[in-house]
């Protein structure tokens, strides 16, 4: 996990960097007075969507950081945190992982229902989405424990 947070808090500083950069180069572009529009309409000042972007990119990946460094302080080097790791400790059973699920497709076509009533300003089908969205999420998260796909059904 010493791995992953360090590169996230890498990427999170580039990221704060980039927000600073930007904010002073598109702050310079324009026109001087600031009141007189350019040909694009563009007063001057500083562009804060892309600012504000970049520092919320910056606070995601400081998130993750924060989350796998808390982790790491909590378990035991892995092979690949170690220099001295081989490639033989890292073998054996990783963990399960589903060798199929139609959820995951229904939850792209309800966030795409719910995305299509954003988009176009229908409440109505907007409302419908999301609470698709949940269903087909709580769809995928209890896929096994009900139906056939339970595993003690298996045993």
């Amino acid at each position: 996990m010493r791995t992953e947070y360090k590169i996230f808090a890498a990427v999170a500083a580039f990221l704060f960097a980039a927000a600073a950069v930007y904010g002073v180069y598109t702050h310079g572009t324009g026109n001087i007075s600031g009141t007189d529009p350019d040909a694009a309409g563009f007063r001057g000042g500083v562009e804060w969507v892309g600012v504000v972007a970049l520092i919320l990119s910056g606070l995601l990946c400081s998130m993750c950081a924060g989350f796998f460094w808390f982790v790491a302080r909590r378990i035991d080097l892995r092979p690949e945190d170690r220099e001295d790791g081989e490639i033989a400790e890292g073998a054996g059973e990783v963990g399960f992982f589903s060798p199929g699920s139609y959820w995951p497709f229904g939850i792209a076509l309800a966030a795409a229902v719910a995305a299509m009533g954003l988009v176009f300003w229908m409440w109505w089908l907007l409302a419908l989405g999301l609470v698709a969205v949940i269903f087909a999420s709580c769809g995928l998260l209890f896929e096994y424990y009900s139906g056939t796909r339970h595993p003690e059904a298996h045993l």
